[in-house]
């Protein structure tokens, strides 16, 4: 290999996105994901939505989850009428609402001053920003950190994400 090849594939692999590490977890909540967020009157559109795609018992179930929730003025952003289509198709909804899980578990300290991608349930992933804040796919901003459950951790975002 000579010195251009090391040069670009060495660029290549400092510039690819990194699967970030989620940390081990001890349980500290005492609320499933599902009961903190119904207990949380600005996720009340969000809730709604789990109910309507019928997430209740998995986000409720065991488990190690990161749950990036959107506030109901998040929802409220969206371009008019997307909402309801939504919440009329279980199908995209799903994908949608499952595009904000993970199935593993990132605290803040696991998303502060780094920078890669968090694996979805929905099979995508989100690309992580965590320098100056905690931004997601670019401009989606994590507004309140680590509220913890039983089954996971939650963080408040200001915005919907679109899964690609």
């Amino acid at each position: 290999m000579d010195r251009r090849q090391f040069i670009a594939s060495t660029a290549a692999l400092v510039a690819a996105p990194l699967a970030l590490t989620a940390p081990a977890r001890a349980v500290t909540g005492s609320q499933t994901i599902v009961e903190l967020a119904a207990a949380t009157p600005d996720l009340s559109t969000l809730v709604t939505a789990v109910q309507a795609a019928g997430l209740v018992d998995t986000l409720s179930a065991p488990g190690n989850f990161t749950v990036f929730a959107p506030t109901n003025r998040a929802f409220a952003h969206l371009p008019h009428g997307v909402l309801d289509s939504l919440l009329a198709d279980t199908d995209a909804l799903t994908n949608v609402l499952t595009y904000h899980v993970s199935g593993d578990y990132y605290p803040a300290e696991a998303l502060v001053g780094q920078h890669g991608v968090i694996p979805t349930v929905q099979g995508g992933h989100i690309r992580v920003n965590g320098r100056n804040g905690v931004h997601l796919n670019g401009n989606i901003s994590v507004t309140t950190a680590d509220v913890f459950a039983s089954n996971g951790v939650v963080h408040i975002i200001d915005g919907v994400l679109l899964p690609h």
